[in-house]
């Protein structure tokens, strides 16, 4: 046998082979943050997906799953770039999006290559519709914010005061916050913006009690509600009999441990609580603490969870085909039962609809915990129903 024209024959059966191998494997990139001013709140997602894949297995379909995993800082330069890089280099069938900025900046890549993008924590309404590749297992401020100023509303607030992070997620949150709150009759003295960047809540919340509000509503995302919290007791706010309320961030439950008693009481509006009642959220719980030792799973951490779910489901529908739009039908009005309770996927804006749970700070068995006490079953985003 002339050996150059075996080395011909090898190479020439090695690359018929190597495209059919390659479509045994099915890649996921996620573009979360894990350093920068909201890493932690990547590190929850990034959790939450890590631990579906453990518990469920990395075949789907026939197909062997790859999670690969990139830090974008927090910065939506780099989002852009690593989602370029996991599409042209890594040749990914679906991107995983994160923070609100960062989730814009993919939005024209996943378009031009039609790939799929399961966006697992921005909670902005209007992120989902600058990309028809874009699909949403996290949550929307104007979700909870709606909720909780009709809660508010019935249950003694008469006038509030707003204290919110200075960016498209806190604007949502208290923009839906003050339209159903005036609506109702309630009166929202000021508004009041707070930098994302190196926050420095104290003359804020100093201003806002000059307003002499009976309640503080409050956005402030994972990661700031420590701070927050310790500033609030500083400022004398749970003495004054000042109600806090707000979306499910405030009393995020990875930060709620440390924020302190003067926390017990405060109201929010939230799909998920790591002290949900059910035989599904105990055994989450239990395994995701035991495998993030020290961290209490919170909501981003199931967002990213059931993105992953979402994502085998949809690879179940095509039989593991990982073509763009066929997966994104595929994906549209699934419906299955979270940790967070039941979830479905409107098939006209790709969004998440779910329960929204009101729930109090209590101290149980010695830790702070959310204990939902009421509920308002299959909330879609509002937000979207006013675009129609």
């Amino acid at each position: 046998m002339n050996y150059r024209l075996g080395l011909a024959a090898a190479a020439a059966l090695i690359g018929a082979v190597l495209p059919a191998a390659a479509q045994e494997t099915i890649k996921i990139g996620l573009v979360l943050p894990q350093t920068g001013v909201l890493g932690a709140v990547g590190q929850q997602a990034l959790a939450g997906a890590r631990l579906f894949v453990k518990l469920n297995g990395d075949m789907v379909a026939g197909k062997k799953i790859e999670l690969l995993t990139k830090d974008d800082a927090s910065i939506p330069d780099n989002s852009r770039r690593i989602a370029q890089e996991f599409i042209v280099n890594d040749k990914v069938a679906i991107v995983g999006a994160g923070l609100t900025p960062n989730a814009l900046a993919l939005a024209p890549v996943i378009t031009q290559a039609k790939i799929p993008s399961v966006i697992m924590i921005s909670g902005t309404s209007f992120v989902t519709e600058r990309s028809p590749y874009f699909v949403r297992t996290s949550w929307t401020l104007g979700q909870q914010a709606q909720v909780m100023a009709q809660w508010a509303a019935k249950n003694g607030s008469k006038r509030v005061v707003s204290v919110q992070s200075d960016w498209a997620p806190g604007d949502e949150a208290a923009g839906v916050f003050m339209e159903t709150f005036k609506a109702l009759g309630g009166t929202v003295a000021e508004n009041l913006k707070i930098p994302l960047q190196n926050p420095d809540f104290a003359p804020f919340l100093q201003r806002a009690r000059d307003n002499n509000p009976d309640s503080l509503f409050v956005f402030v995302p994972p990661g700031q509600t420590g701070p927050f919290a310790r500033q609030f007791v500083e400022r004398g706010f749970d003495k004054a009999g000042i109600k806090l309320i707000g979306t499910g961030d405030v009393t995020d439950d990875e930060d709620l441990p440390n924020m302190g008693d003067a926390m017990i009481g405060a109201v929010t509006a939230g799909f998920y609580s790591a002290n949900h009642n059910s035989p599904m959220n105990r055994e989450y719980v239990a395994a995701f603490m035991k495998e993030n030792p020290g961290r209490r799973p919170n909501f981003v951490s199931v967002s990213g969870y059931d993105g992953m779910r979402l994502i085998y489901e949809a690879l179940k529908k095509t039989n593991g085909a990982t073509d763009g739009d066929g997966l994104i039908a595929a994906m549209k009005g699934l419906k299955w039962e979270s940790p967070r309770g039941p979830v479905a996927i409107d098939p006209e804006t790709r969004d998440i609809v779910q329960d929204i749970y009101i729930r109090r700070v209590e101290k149980v068995d010695g830790q702070l915990w959310n204990v939902e006490f009421d509920k308002v079953a299959e909330v879609k985003d509002p937000g979207h129903a006013k675009a129609k």
